[in-house]
């Protein structure tokens, strides 16, 4: 690659890894609603001018169904769900049951038939990878955090699904106007509820700033930092990403909030990486396909 290229390969690693640390401080003074409100309207602010300006979201007229449909599998669940779980549960935890979405990946496309071919090492991958979330949730989760970890089952299938419908139904729409309309719409849903949840008592700085953070850079400038990775590296290389994140998320968490590194993290983070690595890995080419 070149050095445009890893400078936003390392950017964009360490920009989504960064976000489970800024929704723990978030959501310990602020109730979720609240958190993923002011998350979205930071980035609507920021993404819908620039996908009006350059004529992007013109170019939207048609497929509104399948951007809709995004937009609440990718967002509107899953943010929510995310948020609520770090009010319960440690964030480089969190980190580590997200790192999963590769595994759920490769089965929703296995089952919906976009890729057939479930190979032997791909099942190797999907092994290890499940038996390192049962090393996570049988060495770190107790019995009142169970709840939270279905929380996550819900935002891991969400980011597993909604990118298939980009890929499926979004191909030809530009992706900053998808984002732009997904923050938009959310912002939109989340208002009222952000409204009844919002605290009366003041609210301390730290969380403040971490929801501005989460905003504009974890979200908007992310965005924006992701599409042009894409154009520079391609989208095979970017999927690379996935595998930094969850590392960034656990050292965040141990460095900077104190949390532990427990034997399950220690046991299940490895697993999970390879488990993901192997899950998504292209097999050899099969003789009657072409060769490039």
């Amino acid at each position: 690659m070149t050095r445009r290229g890893w400078f936003l390969f390392i950017f964009m690693g360490i920009i989504w890894g960064l976000p489970y640390l800024l929704i723990k401080v978030a959501a310990t003074d602020l109730p979720a609603p609240v958190v993923v409100f002011g998350r979205l309207i930071i980035a609507t602010a920021i993404l819908l001018p620039i996908a009006v300006a350059t004529g992007q979201w013109r170019q939207l007229r048609g497929h509104w169904r399948w951007v809709i449909a995004f937009a609440v599998l990718e967002m509107t669940f899953t943010w929510w769900a995310l948020t609520w779980a770090e009010q319960r549960i440690t964030s480089s935890l969190a980190g580590l049951f997200i790192a999963t979405v590769p595994l759920v990946t490769a089965l929703v496309a296995w089952r919906i038939g976009l890729d057939d071919r479930l190979t032997g090492t791909r099942l190797a991958g999907l092994g290890i990878g499940f038996l390192g979330v049962v090393a996570l949730v049988g060495l770190d989760v107790s019995g009142s955090a169970l709840i939270a970890v279905a929380a996550l089952v819900v935002t891991v299938i969400g980011y597993a699904t909604g990118p298939i419908i980009v890929d499926r139904k979004l191909a030809d729409v530009p992706g900053l106007a998808v984002m732009a309309a997904g923050v938009t719409i959310n912002a939109i849903i989340y208002a009222p509820f952000a409204a009844l949840t919002w605290p009366e008592q003041p609210v301390p700085a730290d969380a403040i700033w971490s929801v501005v953070i989460l905003g504009t850079l974890c979200t908007a400038l992310a965005f924006v930092g992701f599409f042009a990775l894409i154009v520079e590296v391609g989208a095979s290389r970017t999927t690379l990403i996935t595998y930094i994140n969850p590392a960034v998320a656990v050292i965040l968490g141990i460095v900077i909030l104190g949390e532990p590194l427990t034997l399950g993290l220690a046991i299940g983070f490895p697993l999970v990486l390879l488990g993901s690595w192997l899950a998504t890995r292209r097999g050899p080419v099969m003789e009657s396909e072409p060769h490039a």
